[in-house]
């Protein structure tokens, strides 16, 4: 049985709150504008995009924090405890290798965005290799804001950005994965301990529905 607490899941908790927020908020001012006022806000959509990828990637992260993950595990709860925690394990080892690989993706993709260098190596990082400077792209809506105007001169040679910069969106990549290692790590650990049965959601509950269900009822 999963033991961990869940105390400290204020912070994801309103953060993904938030950004449900944000694009309910600003769809329905779209659609205010656009059937009332005969207008819209041209980076409406744009924007909406970017906080369901955020929202996407910050929610995987937390769903395994949470073990809220579906799975059939079917086959594994007809097996021992032993051999069905060793299986727990392989499969949080094989999900914390893939996230590393996709953690390298994700830095390589979201890097020259930064003015920053990709990793070298086909699979696994050897170093970071030359990378042309693509700090200069912009999203196609979405206005600069001003107090971001700092990046200007830290990645854009000071030139002026009229838009955001898509390092801003393309943020979540690297910041998310890195997050969905965190937590994938996290869980190994707790099921290493016996804290936790596996990284998918349990079905405890499941079965004290049928249990009761069974019962004959009380005159």
């Amino acid at each position: 049985m999963s033991t961990h607490s869940n105390n400290s899941n204020g912070f994801e908790e309103t953060v993904i709150a938030v950004i449900l927020g944000l694009m309910t908020m600003i769809t329905f001012v779209n659609v205010v504008l656009r059937y009332v006022f005969n207008s819209s806000l041209i980076w409406g959509l744009e924007v909406t995009l970017i906080l369901f990828a955020w929202l996407v990637l910050l929610g995987v992260s937390y769903g395994v924090k949470v073990t809220a993950h579906l799975g059939v595990d079917a086959l594994t709860n007809l097996l021992p405890e032993r051999p069905r925690r060793v299986l727990a394990l392989t499969a949080a080892a094989i999900c914390i290798i893939y996230t590393f690989l996709l953690l390298k993706g994700a830095w390589d993709y979201w890097a020259p965005y930064a003015a920053l260098d990709r990793t070298s190596g086909r699979w696994f990082p050897t170093g970071f290799e030359q990378t042309r400077d693509q700090a200069w792209y912009i999203t196609d809506q979405v206005p600069m804001l001003d107090f971001l105007r700092f990046l200007e001169g830290w990645i854009n040679q000071g030139e002026t950005y009229d838009k955001l910069p898509r390092v801003i969106p393309y943020a979540v990549l690297p910041f998310g994965v890195a997050l969905l290692l965190f937590r994938f790590i996290q869980a190994t650990i707790r099921i290493w301990r016996g804290q936790q049965d596996s990284l998918i959601v349990s079905h405890e509950v499941e079965d004290e529905i049928e249990q009761l269900q069974d019962k004959p009822e009380e005159a």
